[in-house]
């Protein structure tokens, strides 16, 4: 039971532990660059009825997904983080969701949005980040603004209390643990942000947190709390309708 227990746990810690993909996944891989390169992406869907909203999922630690497929088998990394176990959780009757590996460049976003408007029509798009993750969603917030209708930055980095968005016509929120022990995401940054710029801010508390402070089991990982903590960021993606 140990040898076991020992292994869980080294698949939060370690960013190169691979997990396999669920019946709700698929691996998509006609998304490319004007090169011709693929940009491959996870696609999740449960029960989708009407299509309406698409969340691209950017997560934290060192950004990459990097999903393949492995003996007849979707295969990925980071699946220990906030928003790549929350997968599920962000789909719905109404919603698709992408996993894909964080970045800043618009280019590689746009390649991911080309397929999808095959799949889709007049989807809104709300792109998600998490911890170093929201690096990305803070450089396409400038790089994609008004291209897509929001950026959601969730445990951000500290640098986002200086993050002007009164200008941007993407809406934008905040999401972030009152708790954050990580020195690098306190909630002081997100608060900042929201009394000098307005943006709106979702603050939780609860939960749990175990081990490194800066990691996705930790309150800065929203853990033990994600369901609630990803129903308010759909109410507030759907209360632009």
């Amino acid at each position: 039971m140990q040898k076991i227990v020992f292994l869980i746990i080294s698949c939060f810690v370690i960013p190169l532990c691979l997990a396999q993909g669920t019946s709700n996944d698929q691996l998509i891989h006609t998304a490319k660059y004007a090169s011709g390169e693929v940009v491959p992406y996870i696609l999740t869907e449960i029960n989708l009825q009407r299509p309406k909203y698409a969340v691209i999922l950017m997560p934290g630690g060192n950004g990459n997904v990097s999903p393949y497929m492995q003996d007849g088998k979707l295969v990925f990394q980071l699946a220990g983080n906030f928003l790549i176990r929350s997968r599920d959780l962000f789909a719905d009757s109404e919603t698709i969701v992408v996993s894909t590996d964080s970045t800043g460049s618009a280019e590689r976003v746009k390649a991911i949005l080309d397929d999808l408007k095959t799949r889709y029509q007049n989807l809104d798009v709300y792109i998600i980040g998490t911890s170093k993750g929201t690096y990305s969603t803070m450089q396409l917030g400038l790089r994609m603004d008004g291209q897509v209708q929001g950026f959601v930055h969730t445990a951000s980095m500290s640098s986002i209390g200086s993050y002007d968005t009164t200008k941007l016509m993407s809406r934008h929120l905040l999401v972030h643990h009152v708790q954050d022990g990580c020195s690098l995401t306190g909630y002081n940054g997100a608060k900042a942000n929201h009394d000098k710029y307005g943006t709106t801010l979702i603050s939780v508390d609860g939960g749990d947190s175990y081990g490194d402070p800066c990691l996705a089991q930790a309150y800065h990982g929203f853990k033990n709390i994600e369901k609630d903590v990803v129903s308010q960021i759909k109410v507030w993606i759907k209360q632009s309708n």
